[in-house]
């Protein structure tokens, strides 16, 4: 589970509605009736980090402006709507245009935003589908200016880092910041890290860990279904090497088609230590889904580039994507949470499943002794994948499954449990969103088995459980559309109502503070999947 590393979790009051202004004179000074975007500032810097000094007036940042939709509350209900089997508008999803249309913000709100932001010298550089995120750039000191704030310079006190921030909430123009939800790049504190790999005693694949064949044996996985004409997406912040995926592909006689590889904000760099991270996302998706086509979407170590990049995958259409990266929801401002669960509403209402590894941490995700879950896995529109320790026979049958001590799961501090999940409602959850919602294979022994960097290794972690989910989809996409149906989009409404129905129910095993147990739990959710069984159950 790689780790994305943000600061602070402060309210986001609501906001104003206001009559636009018609347009801003060239250089003009900010007016002076502002309102802040609150939520939107790194909290408690001074007491873990020292400023150092200003950012240099002319070096240039990317911004990412997310904006709120239209008729909120009607956007809720139709993802509801969508999501729900039993509903009749189930799997009735929009287009990316009628999404736009129907809760993106209007062409001239969005001309407003764009003339406010070129008075004051900054560079409209993007406006995505869907008419809720601007992208733009310009000088520290046109951001400055536009944003009504200072950027500092600081020095992290446990690491050492050196990173800048805004030292205030960005304010606008009160009728312009009634539209805007975040300001995502006037910090760099995002670090991004991830697990090692743990290498083990070598069980049947090279180097240890379970091949393709033990993985869909074990989640009886019917040779029919390849993923064949399905497409996945994985969202990562380092690179791969296309030489290590086709060994892999080669050793096991996949067939794989070669994955595309789509760069955001200029890409992720240069490869770094989360390229092991990369190449066992798509090796297991090619283990489960051999024929599915892959798309890698590769973004910047920035809390833009985190958002840009799910907005790409969104503004692509591909219907399953997997992530691996993460952070404890205290670890995250509430105005980036937002930024980045509009992304995810406006995927669900366009039929778009998204499945997040619930972290390696276990119940204690933050790692400071207490209860904490993991985002976005904890977010209500995608679906939380925790972590168990699969065996198999040695005819590669399921034979048990116990929850691993490392998944992540527990209850969100930041969101109140969805309406789908009232039904396993426990009092530990204290009325907030449960995680996570289903688990696979993550246990780094025996893990498995990956080809990275030149050589054959185990790796484990819910990287490698939120991808075998994801595979499930793209599989079960395969058979929706040979029976002329829809495509499962937003799982969790589908996979609660099935209320254990396929799955294997994970009842040992503990992550800390819960412990598995009969039907839905706090380490395991429902459970892993039988790939038969429940696909012929959301099939109906």
């Amino acid at each position: 589970m790689s780790r994305l590393k943000l600061v602070g979790l402060v309210a986001v009051p609501a906001l104003l509605a206001a009559a636009v202004p018609a347009a801003y004179a060239v250089g003009a000074p900010q007016p002076h009736a502002s309102t802040a975007v609150n939520g939107d500032v790194l909290k408690g810097l001074n007491k873990n980090a020292t400023r150092t000094g200003n950012v240099a007036a002319g070096k240039r940042i990317s911004v990412a402006i997310s904006l709120t939709p239209r008729d909120a509350k009607a956007l809720d209900t139709f993802v509801a709507k969508v999501s729900d089997p039993r509903s009749s508008s189930y799997g009735h999803y929009l287009t990316k245009h009628q999404f736009a249309a129907r809760f993106g913000r209007t062409d001239a709100e969005v001309k407003h935003l764009k003339e406010y932001l070129r008075s004051q010298g900054v560079t409209v550089t993007a406006v995505h589908s869907g008419n809720l995120l601007v992208d733009a750039s310009g000088t520290a000191a046109q951001l400055e200016k536009a944003f009504g704030t200072k950027l500092s310079t600081w020095k992290d006190a446990s690491s050492g880092r050196s990173f800048y921030a805004n030292d205030t909430a960005p304010a606008l123009p009160t009728a312009i910041a009634s539209l805007v939800s975040d300001v995502a790049g006037l910090n760099n504190r995002v670090q991004l890290h991830h697990q090692a790999p743990s290498t083990v005693t070598p069980h049947n694949g090279p180097g240890g860990g379970y091949t393709p064949a033990q993985l869909k044996g074990g989640y009886n996985v019917s040779g029919t279904y390849t993923g064949s004409g399905q497409k996945l997406a994985l969202i990562e912040f380092d690179g791969f090497q296309q030489s290590n995926i086709t060994k892999y592909d080669t050793n096991y006689s996949l067939g794989s088609p070669t994955p595309t590889v789509q760069t955001v904000d200029g890409g992720s760099g240069a490869l770094g230590d989360g390229q092991v991270e990369v190449e066992l996302d798509i090796e297991v998706l090619h283990a489960i889904a051999p024929k599915a086509n892959v798309t890698v979407f590769e973004g910047p170590n920035s809390d833009a580039g985190e958002v840009d990049t799910y907005q790409a995958i969104v503004d692509s259409g591909i219907p399953t994507t997997s992530i691996s990266w993460g952070a404890a929801e205290s670890a995250r401002t509430t105005s980036n949470i937002n930024a980045v669960d509009a992304v995810f509403k406006a995927g669900a209402a366009q039929g778009l499943g998204f499945y997040a590894a619930s972290g390696d941490s276990g119940s204690d995700d933050a790692g400071n002794g207490g209860t904490s879950v993991d985002y976005p896995a904890s977010d209500p529109y995608v679906t939380g994948v925790g972590g168990t320790k699969l065996t198999v026979t040695s005819s590669n049958v399921w034979s048990k499954e116990v929850a691993w001590s490392g998944g992540g799961g527990g209850k969100s501090s930041v969101f109140k449990i969805p309406s789908w999940q009232t039904a396993v409602q426990k009092s530990a959850g204290g009325g907030y969103r449960q995680v996570p919602d289903v688990s696979a294979h993550a246990n780094p022994s025996p893990g498995v088995s990956v080809y990275s960097q030149g050589s054959w290794t185990a790796v484990g972690g819910t990287s490698a459980a939120a991808p075998e989910w994801a595979a499930f989809a793209a599989l079960y996409n395969q058979q929706a559309a040979a029976a002329g149906k829809a495509n499962l989009g937003f799982a969790n409404p589908a996979l609660y109502t099935a209320n254990g129905t396929g799955f294997h129910d994970i009842t040992s095993g503990s992550n800390g503070a819960y412990s598995a147990a009969t039907g839905w739990d706090f380490t395991s959710g429902w459970g892993s999947y039988n790939a038969a069984t429940l696909a012929s159950k959301l099939l109906g």
